[in-house]
């Protein structure tokens, strides 16, 4: 299977140069882990060409919210060949890095201190950022969907001080490399 990567502004100039009708968003991972794209890479860009940003994940295939804390089950989607790197990405197996469970714990106690879950905390984080239209959301079930959409209710109690408390337990905001312009 070939697979083709079309980058946002060649995806926007062709459709121009074609008389198309060019892109309105992109669609793409963005959580706590995974920010580098979404909050270095796009923004530029999708002010130019007027661009918005739909992104999914934002659980991190559910690192988050401790999916995966006692391992793949069997019949998960994790547990399939064709997502073993899912697996690699996640670094699901019996060494998880201490580090990253000790900022799991530190982000669970601060959504406790909220009043919310963790999968609302991450949800809310996300729209939080100004790159960020929409996220997309899976739910197993109405309730789920429901608990998901609380997440609403949390984005204002995330504070310059919550902000900054979550960026010093992650501490992992993407920088630009000087070079880079």
């Amino acid at each position: 299977m070939t697979l083709f990567v079309i980058f946002p502004q060649e995806a926007y100039t062709v459709a121009r140069q074609c008389h198309l009708i060019p892109p309105s968003a992109e669609q793409t991972e963005y959580h706590m882990f995974q920010r580098e794209k979404v909050e270095i890479h796009l923004p530029e860009l999708f002010h130019k060409i007027g661009t918005g940003t739909i992104t999914w994940s934002p659980q991190a295939f559910g690192l988050l919210t401790g999916k995966f804390d006692e391992g793949v089950q069997l019949l998960s989607r994790g547990s399939l060949k064709s997502l073993s790197a899912l697996q690699d990405r996640l670094n699901i197996d019996d060494s998880r890095n201490p580090k990253d469970q000790l900022k799991m714990s530190e982000l669970n106690h601060l959504a406790d201190k909220l009043g919310c879950t963790m999968t609302q905390l991450t949800i809310a984080w996300c729209l939080k950022s100004e790159q960020v239209q929409c996220v997309l959301l899976g739910a197993l079930s109405i309730d789920h969907l429901y608990d998901q959409l609380q997440a609403l209710q949390i984005i204002p109690k995330l504070t310059t001080n919550i902000s900054n408390e979550i960026e010093k337990i992650l501490d992992n905001k993407p920088t630009r490399h000087p070079l880079q312009r």
